[in-house]
């Protein structure tokens, strides 16, 4: 292939921006925040469910209560219709059995009061231990929340650069043929090195000195001859530093 000194040149430009994409990108995944959240995930996800638990915990105790509040207004119902009763009757036989009805529904009221009682008792723990897992869930949620925003803002300067550094390489490769420019992404496909600067017998592809044989290749190519790294398989390019 055949492409003027000055374009091959080129390429070790796009070279440069393909190099600060790739670098970008690794940054872009490699932020410290990516890090920091995959280790408070276990933790969020934890307190959720402990929330979740508790939460559950708290409303069937509620609903134990509503019920032992249902069933006290029920036998109250009963004395308060049993007291009305006695009121009202005369029979010995009839006032000793609402008596003892009597007897026994308040018998009932004390213990559904007792469990009321215990019931509310445990009410009370559990909406202090809900409180504390609800401030650490919080809390946690903060921290998640001041990574995301410091995650975002780095992502928002890194796509910056990186739309600037597309752009770039966008007008540099509209300086180059296109037959130049798909051997160079072929290389770098292959490689991961499309292009790389000959110094002093050493390729920058590789960063190992060509053999006397491969140097005498390159040097009776013609200056517009496109010559690859025998090993980095990147396109080499030459100048007066190349040691020819």
């Amino acid at each position: 292939m055949k492409a003027s000194p000055d374009e091959q040149k080129e390429l070790l430009r796009l070279q440069a921006v393909d190099t600060r994409l790739q670098q970008l990108a690794h940054t872009m995944t490699s932020l410290p925040q990516h890090a920091a959240l995959a280790e408070l995930a276990p933790s969020v996800d934890a307190v959720r469910q402990r929330h979740t638990a508790k939460s559950g915990e708290l409303e069937d105790a509620r609903t134990e209560l509503s019920r032992a509040e249902s069933d006290v207004a029920v036998v109250e119902a009963r004395m308060a219709r049993d007291a009305a009763r006695l009121q009202q009757t005369s029979s010995v036989k009839d006032i000793q059995a609402l008596e003892a009805e009597v007897d026994a529904l308040k018998k009932r009221r004390g213990d559904l009061e007792d469990i009321e009682l215990a019931v509310m008792e445990r009410i009370e723990a559990l909406e202090s231990e809900l409180a504390a897992i609800t401030e650490e869930r919080d809390e946690l949620a903060m921290r998640v929340t001041a990574l995301e925003a410091a995650k975002g803002t780095e992502q928002g300067v890194l796509e910056a650069q990186r739309a600037a550094a597309s752009a770039d390489r966008a007008a540099i490769a509209a300086t180059v043929s296109d037959d130049l420019i798909a051997l160079y992404e072929r290389q770098r496909a292959r490689y991961g090195t499309g292009a790389a600067l000959l110094v002093r017998g050493v390729s920058m592809g590789s960063n190992v000195r060509l053999t006397e044989s491969d140097l005498q290749t390159i040097r009776v190519a013609a200056p517009d001859d496109v010559v690859l790294c025998p090993d980095s398989g990147a396109i080499l390019i030459r100048n007066e530093e190349s040691g020819l």
